[in-house]
């Protein structure tokens, strides 16, 4: 039987897999929770990343052929190439021989989403936020990415992080004052109360991808709250930053953005593209990562 070619993308909000033909024609997909590469450091983190692989594994079991060979390839937000523990789980969970996988970050497989190697610059915003450039001998080329605690600018958690900044500054000088603002009610509708108990609780007991989630308020608010939309107006900003920085050091070449912020209002995109400069060729999309993961593990690539 013709072997199928498994590829999921894990970030952190979520984990979406396809099943590939060796055509590359998509068999199936399905999304099970989010899961980085940086839990393997805690026992609790291995338990967690361990409960997301045995839910991909019997979703995938139910689309598969009985008998059918699998190949997969995982692309791992959080992933430095240092993950021999990580490789050994993800076989032992999906019941495969670690030969037959195949392991590396979420940015390259969105990369070969998007481009063949060395045609173009990837800026994906997520819950963080990186460029990517892959050139014509493979070789991984990055700006940005290097986590919420120094930077990830125009990302998920950097547009949440800005707005709650924002808000609680706002009620140190006049305690109250949020009830005005409409990006106040709606990040405190998500957090789930409006004192400074709720949003402490969040901070500490959350992972990134929670926090990353706050973003959604910012997006609802920036029609109608000036400070929303100018939050989102840097957001482009700081997206197109990442574009600049790798134009400046392999030249001119065409660009994607993509990611779910790239998605969360059309400021954003205006933002980034008013960042770049005049005539650039720009799409901005959805990836579908986990599908060319999926043709990765079946044998293909983008051409």
């Amino acid at each position: 039987m013709t072997p199928a070619g498994l590829g999921f993308d894990a970030g952190g909000t979520r984990t979406r897999w396809a099943l590939a033909d060796t055509a590359g024609a998509i068999l199936a997909e399905g999304e099970v929770a989010g899961f980085s590469a940086a839990q393997m450091e805690t026992g609790a983190g291995r338990l967690a990343v361990r409960a997301v692989l045995a839910s991909l594994q019997q979703q995938v079991s139910q689309a598969l052929s009985p008998g059918q060979a699998l190949r997969v390839h995982a692309g791992l937000t959080g992933f430095g190439g240092d993950g021999a523990a990580l490789h050994a789980l993800i076989a032992e969970t999906l019941g495969i021989a670690a030969a037959a996988l195949t392991v590396g970050n979420d940015i390259e497989i969105a990369y070969h989403d998007a481009f063949a190697p060395g045609e173009g610059y990837l800026v994906y915003a997520g819950t963080g936020s990186i460029a990517a450039f892959i050139d014509a001998d493979g070789v991984f080329h990055r700006a940005g990415g290097r986590g919420y605690f120094l930077d990830d600018g125009g990302g998920g958690v950097w547009i949440a992080r800005a707005a709650l900044r924002q808000i609680w500054r706002a009620e140190d000088e006049q305690p109250g004052s949020w009830q005005a603002s409409p990006m106040a009610h709606a990040m405190f509708a998500l957090i789930g109360g409006s004192d400074w108990q709720h949003t402490r609780q969040l901070i500490n007991a959350s992972d990134r991808g929670e926090l990353g989630k706050l973003a959604l308020a910012v997006a609802q608010a920036a029609d109608t709250d000036p400070l929303a939309e100018s939050i989102l107006r840097d957001a482009g900003a700081e997206l197109a930053r990442l574009g600049l920085a790798l134009v400046s050091r392999f030249g001119a070449r065409p660009l994607v953005l993509a990611g779910r912020v790239s998605q969360l209002h059309p400021l954003i995109e205006a933002s980034f593209r008013a960042g770049l400069p005049a005539g650039s060729e720009v799409d901005v999309r959805l990836s579908s990562a986990h599908c060319a993961a999926a043709r990765l593990a079946a044998g293909l690539r983008k051409k």
